[in-house]
């Protein structure tokens, strides 16, 4: 008992660090693929550290036999970094939060192609529940299209969805491998892969690194990354597939909060609609009903 409420305690705690990223990317003066580098190479080195402090093993042998989807799981992430982080530029931390939060419902999607997982009638109905909260988010019923910069910020959003919608479908391809191994191979992955990509898009030259954008790289890195990845696994040993799920919607939930307060970026009626109907539909789908057997 003393161990389940030890780890929801810390999955709670996890969640809320990673409410709080988009706050810290909104003040980094830099392009998103480079902080999503720096993410993925200092919360690779910490975890590796905790690993060593904890004297756990990595073993080299499963890294081996799951490295052709770590390596496709690892770049997904970050990519999928790059566009959380452009939403977060052009459009507000709780749109891009709630549209990021579609990602579940991709997997719903591909899911009887590439899982043979049925989509079943409730799935479908939260499904169409949760599009419809995104047409409310987007604001297209109250002023039609967006401009500009704030359809670029939801549609790299739901870039971001999709491609930790096929982080998802490809975790689940992979076997006999730690949470650990798995992290700390896909946050390597996700900051090589990105290298190349920022030598083709931004002019390094040109990149400045105040002492201050150190600091918060740092804090993404280490806090958001490294330390929260170590609760949220740590965690998850003592709990329910189930119970994890429901708890990941403090997240979005903080998130849409915090961007009220400290960004001052307020949500009319039709945003909170459309705000419970994603996160409402979400956690609907994730909620198994069990049947009394008379």
């Amino acid at each position: 008992m003393k161990s389940a409420v030890n780890s929801k305690l810390q999955l709670t705690v996890s969640m809320l660090i990673f409410s709080s990223i988009g706050i810290f990317v909104k003040y980094i003066p830099i392009p998103s693929s480079v902080i999503a580098c720096a993410r993925g190479l200092i919360g690779m080195i910490f975890l590796l550290l905790v690993v060593l402090v904890t004297r756990n093993k990595l073993s080299f042998k499963n890294i081996r036999n799951n490295l052709i989807v770590l390596l496709f799981s690892g770049a997904a992430i970050g990519f999928n970094w790059i566009f959380l982080f452009e939403a977060y530029n052009y459009t507000t931390v709780a749109t891009a939060t709630l549209t990021y939060y579609l990602a579940p419902f991709f997997v719903m999607l591909v899911s009887p192609f590439f899982l043979k997982e049925k989509l079943t009638l409730k799935q479908f109905l939260c499904l169409v529940g949760a599009l419809l909260g995104m047409v409310f988010v987007s604001g297209m019923i109250q002023n039609g299209m967006p401009e500009a910069d704030e359809l670029r910020g939801i549609l790299s959003g739901l870039g971001a969805a999709i491609l930790y919608a096929t982080v998802i479908v490809l975790n689940k391809k992979l076997k006999e491998i730690s949470a650990y191994e798995k992290t700390v191979m896909q946050l390597g992955t996700a900051a090589i892969v990105v290298i190349p990509y920022i030598f083709i898009t931004e002019d390094i030259t040109k990149l400045e690194f105040a002492p201050l954008t150190v600091v918060m790289l740092l804090v993404t890195g280490i806090i958001h990354t490294g330390i929260a990845y170590a609760f949220y696994f740590n965690s998850m040993k003592d709990l329910k597939a189930q119970t994890v799920a429901i708890f990941s919607y403090i997240d979005p939930a903080v998130a849409i909060i915090l961007s009220a307060v400290i960004l001052k970026e307020k949500m009319d009626i039709y945003g909170i609609i459309g705000a419970v109907l994603i996160l409402g539909s979400a956690m609907i789908s994730e909620i198994q009903i069990k049947r009394k057997v008379k």
